[in-house]
């Protein structure tokens, strides 16, 4: 089965105290640790588990700069047979959309039995698995934390949903998922691991290897712009109800009453 992971380099949430900018419009990026991103690194680990169970290869992919083969080469210690780096002056500033359009033209260049994204990375919209399934007309599921290959033209997922409950499908090949965490334990990778990989060079593709348009991604191919990042104002302290069940309910009734929750 080929397999390709689409993987961003994302600052490191452990590693970081995420401040805004002055001028409100982005984080303030200066000496930040950067990471694979944590959704992205259960979607290879799954990858490989897939691979190892039913042969094939794992390739993983980024958009970015030379900075970004970093997490390449991190996941191809990890256990990733190939890596790929998009790379154009014309990539910056896409929004999702651009970035699937990117991606897409990647994947159209080979034909891979499966497409793995993380649910979300640093900015949290979770757009660019279901986009790149949209444009690749292949079939989607998101949230995905079990994976089960049937044959080779059928795999069964499950999706985590509401209330902690859990669906499962059957999906035809080829077809795109983005992976929930908690789906695996993604593996630890040494020193050993990462030298190995320190020395391969790493294919980089740019907007003419990719036959993309350079005026329909980047800035000027957005459709949507950052406005502003903001810390929200504090609120008042949550109060804490304490006493036994009966008590704490009591409580919460005459609350909720006095606030015109409940009559």
């Amino acid at each position: 089965m080929e397999i390709l992971v689409c993987i961003k380099r994302a600052p490191d949430t452990s590693e970081n105290e995420i401040e805004v900018n002055r001028d409100g419009t982005d984080i303030e990026r200066d000496d930040l640790v950067y990471s694979v991103n944590e959704w992205d690194n259960y979607a290879v680990e799954e990858a490989i588990q897939i691979r190892d169970k039913v042969g094939g290869s794992v390739t993983v992919v980024t958009v970015g700069d030379e900075d970004d083969e970093e997490v390449i080469r991190r996941e191809m210690a990890m256990g990733a047979d190939h890596g790929i780096l998009l790379s154009d002056e014309t990539f910056k500033g896409s929004d999702g959309r651009g970035i699937s359009a990117i991606l897409t033209a990647e994947v159209e260049k080979k034909n891979y039995d499966l497409i793995l994204t993380g649910a979300q990375a640093d900015d949290g919209a979770g757009q660019v698995g279901g986009m790149l399934a949209a444009m690749l007309d292949r079939p989607y599921a998101s949230l995905v934390n079990f994976i089960e290959v049937i044959d080779d033209k059928r795999i069964k997922v499950g999706r985590e949903i509401a209330g902690g409950n859990q669906e499962m499908h059957e999906i035809d090949l080829p077809c795109v998922l983005s992976i929930q965490t908690g789906i695996n334990e993604p593996r630890y990778v040494g020193i050993r691991g990462i030298r190995k990989v320190a020395s391969l060079e790493i294919p980089v593709h740019t907007a003419g290897d990719l036959g993309i348009a350079p005026e329909s991604v980047g800035e000027s191919g957005a459709r949507t712009k950052r406005l502003d990042y903001f810390v929200p104002e504090l609120g008042e302290g949550a109060e804490m109800l304490e006493g036994s069940t009966e008590e704490i309910t009591d409580k919460l009734l005459e609350f909720l009453k006095a606030k015109g929750g409940i009559k």
